[in-house]
C-alpha cells in the first residue's frame, strides 16, 4: 500500500491535467520537470491535455 509521501498518478492522468488538484499539479511538475508557475503558464497556453503539453514543451 502506498503511503501519503509517495507520488501517485492522478485519476485520468493519461488524458488531462486537473490544474485545480494540488496532488495532480505536484505530480505533473515532477513528471515534466517544471515549476508550478511554468506548468500553469503552459496549461494556459497549450491546454490541459497531457499529449499536447508534451509536444508544447518539446518532450518525447
Amino acid at each position: 500500500m502506498l503511503d501519503d509521501t509517495e507520488t501517485r498518478v492522478p485519476h485520468g492522468a493519461d488524458e488531462r491535467i486537473d490544474i485545480t488538484d494540488p496532488k495532480a499539479v505536484d505530480y505533473w511538475t515532477r513528471w515534466f520537470g517544471v515549476t508550478e508557475e511554468r506548468l500553469r503558464m503552459e496549461v494556459a497556453s497549450a491546454g490541459t491535455v497531457t499529449v499536447d503539453l508534451r509536444v508544447y514543451l518539446g518532450l518525447p
